[in-house]
């Protein structure tokens, strides 16, 4: 007898080098490989309230006790360069499942390290990827590496592109919070625009040469941060770039 075939349970989020987080309950594994702690969800009850992927932006009440998606970025003066910057990632309140993984953009992320993991039976770096296997209700997985992330977009113009964020099961997207904070060279750039706009739900606070942002959504969220090279005369206004067509290394 094998175990009941379940669906694939995706949880996906995304930030700078397009990061997709995968879980999935195990299919077609023997009874003494299937954990006893994970159940087979109740589909009507996990489908009784969806939201199609439209974003939209919440009260963090209405978030409590979902997935929580933080990341620390850094972009030094060699990044402008280069387009590599540092990315520090710690994940809570993973959905507790058989196995997971958490899947970087093929040649956008480099020196891919575990740096923390709690009530997690097995983490690994495969490649571009963090394999997990017996994810528990208090699973905790930090990662940090070097994610080819800063769009140069000309004139010495350049962009973050964070994304896709999206929590997901099935064809419905869930509740999620994700915090970000960049640190980038003051002396050199200068913030000029950003998307979405600051609103409920999505907090942006800057400071001299950092940014921290707090959004709690349900939906698929994609966000741009520009900056401009103050050592440019012309350095005044975002160049009009469109943030979903991303324009460099990031883009869909």
């Amino acid at each position: 007898m094998t175990a009941p075939r379940l669906p694939l349970l995706p949880l996906a989020a995304g930030v700078v080098s397009a990061l997709v987080l995968l879980p999935a309950m195990v299919e077609g594994a023997a009874d003494d490989d299937w954990p006893d702690a994970f159940d087979e969800p109740d589909l009507m009850e996990l489908t009784s309230r969806v939201n199609d992927g439209e974003l939209a932006f919440l009260d963090p009440a209405a978030a409590e006790g979902a997935h929580v998606h933080m990341n620390h970025v850094v972009v030094t003066a060699g990044s402008l360069d280069d387009g590599w910057v540092s990315l520090e990632q710690c994940h809570e309140h993973l959905d507790a499942v058989p196995a997971a993984q958490i899947l970087f953009r093929a040649g956008g992320i480099r020196d891919l390290t575990i740096t923390a993991s709690d009530d997690i039976g097995r983490a690994w770096v495969d490649g571009h990827s963090v394999q997990l296997e017996n994810v528990g209700t208090h699973a905790r997985l930090c990662v940090r590496g070097k994610s080819r992330a800063l769009i140069q977009l000309g004139d010495g113009h350049y962009r973050l592109r964070n994304g896709p964020y999206l929590r997901r099961f099935l064809d419905g997207f869930y509740p999620m919070r994700v915090s970000l904070s960049i640190d980038y060279p003051a002396e050199r750039l200068r913030l000029v625009g950003q998307s979405p706009p600051g609103q409920p739900g999505f907090d942006v606070s800057e400071q001299e040469g950092r940014l921290d942002i707090d959004a709690t959504f349900e939906g698929r969220l994609v966000t741009c941060f520009d900056f401009c090279d103050r050592t440019r005369a012309d350095c005044d206004e975002a160049m009009v770039v469109a943030c979903a067509a991303g324009g460099g290394p990031d883009a869909d």
